[in-house]
């Protein structure tokens, strides 16, 4: 999979994209990042990327003319399968969306700025707009970093033991289980006997039981969709 992500401040996006296992997917060549500034691209002495909106207003808005030079120059050199916009105001962006995106080659995301982007830009480019929560960032990048790290690391090889992120939180529209390691005795709270006992059918049994209490008390509204 290749990701390209067009981004005022691309200086952000590097630590997120670059350990863990976003630096391990990309080392096996399961995912390509690149970062691409808009500055460049900008008008005038400055490379100005934004200016006043239309109607008056506080805030700046990030001009067509830079976006679309450089979404028409990455555009040239591969197909998009989606061209994300990260906004505020996009559809919430779940685990099954991420499943989705994660079987597509090639993803294009702007990362928004200031009040956002000329609406032409949403009109002409962007297939797919995507929001990870009711809050307001000061720009796209962080939404971006995340949208990366769910898609990257559920695909295929990235993960050593891949069965782990397919029981992960949202999977299965349930919350994970509680989980434990060593040691089996705390501070006098012990490790539930079932998840020592060997017995896989009973653990597995278990782990479904906590899976669904945990979302009937703290998420219901996901057991209703």
């Amino acid at each position: 999979m290749h990701i390209d992500i067009i981004s005022t401040v691309p200086e952000l996006l590097d630590s997120p994209l670059s350990h863990s296992i976003m630096q391990r997917a990309r080392d096996k060549n399961l995912l390509s990042i690149a970062v691409h500034d808009l500055r460049p691209f900008g008008l005038g002495r400055h490379n100005s990327v934004d200016d006043y909106q239309f109607g008056g207003g506080a805030g700046m808005v990030m001009r067509c003319e830079p976006l679309a030079a450089l979404i028409d120059e990455l555009r040239e050199q591969r197909d998009y399968d989606e061209i994300i916009y990260l906004t505020p105001d996009g559809e919430r962006y779940t685990q099954r969306r991420a499943n989705r995106l994660s079987l597509l080659g090639n993803l294009l995301l702007i990362c928004g700025h200031y009040k956002g982007i000329d609406e032409r830009i949403r009109e002409e480019y962007v297939t797919l707009e995507i929001s990870i929560g009711d809050y307001v960032l000061s720009g796209g990048e962080l939404a971006a970093a995340v949208v990366v790290d769910s898609i990257g690391r559920i695909l295929p090889g990235v993960i050593g033991d891949e069965t782990s992120a397919l029981t992960d939180t949202f999977q299965d529209d349930l919350l994970a289980p509680p989980v434990y390691t060593r040691p089996a005795e705390w501070r006098g709270r012990e490790v539930p006997d079932v998840l020592r006992s060997g017995n896989t059918g009973a653990i597995e049994e278990w782990r479904e039981e906590q899976a669904l209490q945990r979302t009937q008390e703290r998420r219901p509204d996901l057991l209703g969709e």
